[in-house]
């Protein structure tokens, strides 16, 4: 029998029991309960949050048995049994007001029934002190307060102010009984996708620690280099043998595939992500199984408003200040893609304080840019990876007339004439066409004016492509004359195609290319 993957598996306990594969995160655990009180982690959806709220919730519990052969086994020699209160706010969509009402009281409600608390009150605040201080009394003990997608009922209502607003104001009153009750509390700990910081539900809880960017706790949640190469050797094995590549070459697969999440600028640890890399070792072969999973509602609402330029995605900056909190992100949506998992951090500019950020890996590059190319290219009933096959091909044969035929035809299909802002939705589409295309092909573009600069190369042939807004294509040649695109392959052995390229706001086509 082969080794357990634990995919969808939350519960530690579970895990354990069942014999299933297990990244020992323990000593890091100890590590937060021995030296702080409350904390807060936001990691991107089907990271482990979950998993580790869980594990936190079996030590604090003391229930030793489950921790047989981890690190904190050793670390801890008291294993003192805490009452915990466990909320998680995951699993439903949050569409009215009654719909956080019902959750919060039916978590009250059991919580009463085991610390035989009667309940008097119709406020969850009080309910929820109650609760604390009954469970402390009947214990001894002071108790543990675990939140698991603590931002879910915001998150699901980011374009609903009203709704928005209720939930706001819910969760902060009820979250800031933990303040008044620290004297009866042992340990507090939320997680979320995102850190809302100026819908301030956390303004009654300042004394939070906010781990999300801390390197000493980069790695709690997801795979590192290390723990692959040292939990998972031989899955890595069967699957080289499966695809039918050396082990080394399925390493650096891997890494392309699903590593290159970094949550601290100062920490060189990248992280693979978990549910990726487990359903890559169960299947034995690659997929993109975080997409799969379906892309999150909160996305397609932002996005599909957003007047952020989305070209810049791939290669832009951020504030370090304003990438850890999640504001007006239909205005700015960088820190939320940051910290839902679709950007990361690529480095730091020091002396002013700004992050570069780019796609973590290949599998949500490909995964981002086939969900926003439905909003912006007119593909029509083909697929975006259908397209981009197509040009990738006529690129690498060394067939420009065939790649400007097909993008050509897709501009000319009626289904564009119904965008909004032509020559932004050109330019997003052109973008989102070639990002998508640099999996075969490499790629490099510049942005100014409403201008367009693209290269390609393959490795026989290089293309130069300039585009022109309601000029000729001759125009468009020109430039790449007068600009001397050229001359940086002189000596370059390769084929080398000008391409120019003139497009019409007004009948939102491609009018004329030509090629020299």
């Amino acid at each position: 029998m082969g080794k357990l993957y634990p995919i969808g598996i939350q519960d530690f306990a579970s895990l354990r029991n069942g014999g299933y594969a297990y990244v020992d995160k323990t000593g890091l655990v100890y590590r937060l309960v021995s030296t702080g009180k409350y904390y807060f982690l936001s990691r991107p959806r089907r990271f482990g949050k979950s998993l580790l709220v869980s594990t936190i919730e079996a030590y604090l519990s003391g229930r030793r048995g489950l921790f047989s052969g981890l690190a904190i086994e050793e670390l801890e020699k008291d294993w003192t049994e805490y009452p915990v209160l466990h909320l998680d706010l995951s699993g439903i969509s949050y569409i009215a007001k009654e719909k956080l009402d019902e959750k919060l009281s039916n978590a009250l409600s059991q919580w009463e029934a085991l610390y035989g608390v009667v309940n008097r009150y119709t406020d969850d605040s009080i309910r929820f002190a109650e609760v604390i201080e009954a469970a402390f009394a009947k214990t001894g003990r002071p108790v543990a307060v675990l939140i698991d997608e603590y931002d879910k009922p915001i998150i699901d209502n980011l374009d609903n102010d009203e709704l928005q607003e209720y939930f706001r104001s819910r969760l902060q009153g009820f979250y800031s009984v933990m303040k008044s009750e620290d004297r009866h509390i042992k340990f507090g700990f939320l997680t979320g996708v995102t850190k809302i910081g100026k819908l301030s539900v956390f303004s009654g809880l300042n004394n939070l620690i906010d781990i999300s960017m801390d390197r000493e706790y980069a790695d709690i949640c997801g795979i590192s280099e290390d723990d692959l190469k040292a939990n998972f050797a031989d899955s890595v094995s069967k699957l080289a043998e499966n695809c039918r590549i050396t082990v080394e070459e399925c390493y650096e697969k891997l890494k392309v595939m699903y590593d290159g999440y970094h949550f601290s600028a100062s920490s060189s640890v990248g992280i693979y992500n978990p549910f990726s890399l487990l359903n890559t070792f169960r299947r034995k072969e690659f997929g993109e199984y975080w997409f799969e999973t379906g892309t999150p509602n909160f996305l397609v609402k932002v996005m599909r408003r957003t007047s952020f330029d989305i070209t810049c995605l791939s290669d832009g900056e951020a504030d370090s200040s304003l990438l850890g909190s999640v504001d007006t992100v239909f205005e700015n949506p960088v820190p939320l893609l940051y910290q839902s998992g679709y950007l990361t951090i690529k480095g730091l500019d020091r002396e002013y304080g700004l992050y570069r950020l780019g796609f973590p890996n290949m599998e949500v590059k490909k995964g981002f840019l086939n969900f926003i190319f439905q909003y912006y290219v007119p593909a029509g009933q083909e697929s975006g990876n259908t397209l981009i096959a197509k040009l990738a091909r006529a690129a690498r044969a060394g067939h420009p007339e065939e790649m400007m035929t097909v993008l050509e035809g897709l501009f000319a299909r009626t289904n564009y004439q119904i965008q909004g802002d032509a020559e932004r939705d050109f330019q997003y589409a052109m973008y989102i066409i070639f990002e998508m295309m640099g999996e075969y092909v490499q790629t490099e573009r510049q942005t100014s004016n409403g201008r367009i600069d693209l290269l390609l190369q393959t490795k026989e042939y290089v293309y130069i492509i300039e585009i022109k807004m309601d000029a000729g294509a001759d125009a468009a040649l020109r430039q790449i004359e007068e600009k001397g695109y050229a001359r940086a392959f002189a000596s370059d052995p390769r084929r080398l195609y000008r391409i120019g390229v003139s497009f019409s706001r007004s009948s939102r086509r491609i009018e004329e290319w030509k090629i020299a």
